[in-house]
């Protein structure tokens, strides 16, 4: 790919699923597929990390899902956001620009401000 891949910090992946399927419904390797295009190809899911946390979700209520058919004719689960997803979403947004606001304060910090 040429470009250097950002590390993925750990907590965000749910969140980032939630994103890219509140986009609209996906199967698995379209959530993958997502995340890397909405993120300007800067992150990338590895399966393993991707499949545990679509059962996670699931089994928390955050995401359904159902049997359709993929692009190329075969059997998919696809994913969507419920009603209660949409919650965690916007809990889990709210909490992370709070976060990156409280990191990118200490990283300003000089010598001069202790």
């Amino acid at each position: 790919m040429g470009k250097k891949q950002l590390d993925l910090l750990q907590g965000t992946l749910d969140m980032l699923i939630l994103k890219a399927v509140s986009l609209g419904p996906l199967h698995g390797y379209g959530v993958l597929l997502r995340i890397q295009q909405i993120s300007g190809e800067k992150l990338e899911i590895q399966q393993g990390s991707l499949y545990p946390a679509l059962y996670r979700l699931e089994h928390q209520g955050a995401i359904a899902s159902e049997w359709g058919e993929s692009e190329n004719k075969r059997k998919a689960k696809y994913y969507r956001l419920t009603t209660a997803g949409k919650a965690l979403l916007r809990d889990e947004t709210e909490k992370w620009n709070r976060m990156a606001g409280v990191i990118a304060g200490v990283l300003k910090t000089v010598p001069g401000d202790l």
